[in-house]
């Protein structure tokens, strides 16, 4: 995993992912890949833009999500580009759903617990803080336990 200076050539957000930094920085994210050693990689790369770094990424794919996430480092803008998408959020115990169609938005609070559930073939943009994603397991409707990567002041 590299992050590329002035990339110029067309890229597939699908599969790099480009960082967001501070000064305005875009910068693709070359062998990124959802394993662990990756993520703490990207994590160390991107450190130096704390809070205000940034994950612009297209997630394609359909049915039900299998993990809860949170991001407490800042908000999520995910928007629904073909298909549709229910954002379901767990905001004090009570499950808030938003159906997003084709061209429609929504942004998940720093810190709220929410799963995504394609409706059919989907394709998603996702703006994401880059520090401290958590995952939990999808066993029920609500999250559980914690698994994830380090967020802002914890050890790494």
């Amino acid at each position: 995993m590299r992050l590329v200076n002035h990339e110029r050539n067309a890229m597939d957000l699908r599969t790099t992912p480009v960082h967001l930094g501070l000064g305005s920085r875009a910068k693709p994210v070359e062998g990124f890949a959802w394993d662990p050693e990756v993520l703490q990689a990207y994590s160390a790369a991107v450190a130096t833009d704390g809070a205000e770094g940034r994950m612009v990424m297209i997630f394609d794919g359909e049915g039900p999500g299998d993990h809860w996430e949170s991001h407490p480092a800042g908000d999520e803008l995910v928007v629904c580009l073909s298909g549709a998408v229910t954002v379901t959020r767990d905001v004090d115990g009570v499950a808030e759903r938003v159906l997003l169609g084709p061209g429609e938005a929504t942004i998940n609070p720093a810190g709220v617990w929410h799963v995504v559930d394609m409706e059919g073939p989907t394709s998603l943009l996702a703006i994401t803080a880059s520090l401290g994603t958590d995952h939990r397991p999808r066993t029920d409707t609500r999250p559980t336990e914690r698994i994830g990567t380090p967020g802002p002041g914890e050890a790494q």
